[in-house]
């Protein structure tokens, strides 16, 4: 009878451990590897640029000058809407629509304002291929991350 006692309690035991539910997943959008791969060089590739739009020349040219203030706060905007991008993630929410409208508009602007300096010299030339570069990685995250 112990013996039953014992089979029937060890039986009862493991079909009550076998019943405990997972915790539930939420989908926290973290992405595979295409999609932060493309979102880390969308992060680089802006670094990059507001690298070089600091070395474009505006000593001779206010125009020039003007031009790259507002390339700077296109990319300014453009990182501050990937910064809350990244917040929303890392915190497991969606990411704002409204933030992801402000890094397309932030890169525009830059580049507006990029396509306005006609002095044509190599640093000019450079900031707009980094630029350009940070807008095709931002059109890579779109079409991987989704």
């Amino acid at each position: 009878m112990a013996r039953f006692f014992i089979t029937f309690l060890s039986v009862a035991l493991m079909a009550c451990f076998f019943q405990v539910g997972a915790a539930p997943l939420h989908s926290r959008q973290i992405g595979d590897i295409a999609c932060n791969a493309a979102r880390l060089k969308t992060v680089s590739s802006l670094a990059a640029t507001k690298s070089a739009v600091g070395k474009i020349d505006t000593s001779n040219s206010t125009a020039a000058a003007t031009a790259v203030t507002d390339a700077q706060t296109g990319l300014d905007s453009a990182s501050a809407g990937i910064k809350t991008i990244a917040a929303s993630l890392l915190t497991g929410k969606t990411a704002p629509a409204d933030a992801r409208d402000q890094v397309g508009s932030g890169l525009l602007a830059a580049q507006t304002a990029l396509n306005g300096i006609t002095t044509g010299d190599a640093a000019t030339t450079q900031a707009l291929t980094k630029l350009n570069d940070t807008i095709s990685a931002g059109k890579d995250v779109v079409a991987d991350c989704n």
